[in-house]
């Protein structure tokens, strides 16, 4: 039987999770995810898990932040006066925005805390810094 190989485009099922055992995602009831190899459609950590892998078999694997959705960082979260968010918009924590940056790109945002003066936006992915465990099978090398 073949190995999966960068360049291969090949579909999966998954099942992703935090380490307190919360599903975060998964692929059940869904078609199996399908992607190349090595293109950088997936986190890296869980592209390099399913390389080498056969048709058919299956292993769990824990990806680290390096190589999931990296570590959070500082930078990306920002205290921004109250009055300079409209009325209209809901400022309870978890709640999710999306923002325009300068030059014009969508930048989803979740509102972390928020008193009378100030709301603070975290642009960081909601799995950094997260260790990530994910079930796989590959199901086809197309």
């Amino acid at each position: 039987m073949s190995q999966a190989k960068e360049g291969d485009t090949v579909r999966m099922h998954y099942s992703g999770s935090l380490p307190d055992g919360t599903k975060f995602d998964s692929s059940e009831g869904r078609d199996p995810l399908e992607f190349t190899l090595g293109s950088g459609q997936i986190i890296p950590g869980l592209d390099s898990a399913v390389t080498g892998m056969e048709v058919g078999e299956s292993k769990q694997v824990t990806v680290g932040p390096a190589e999931g959705y990296g570590d959070r960082d500082p930078s990306r979260i920002q205290a921004v006066p109250r009055d300079q968010i409209p009325e209209h918009i809901p400022t309870d924590p978890g709640t999710q925005l999306q923002m325009q940056t300068p030059e014009g790109q969508t930048l989803p945002v979740v509102i972390a805390e928020a008193n009378d003066s100030e709301v603070t936006l975290d642009a960081n992915h909601p799995l950094a810094g997260q260790k990530l465990t994910f079930d796989v099978e590959l199901v086809e090398i197309v």
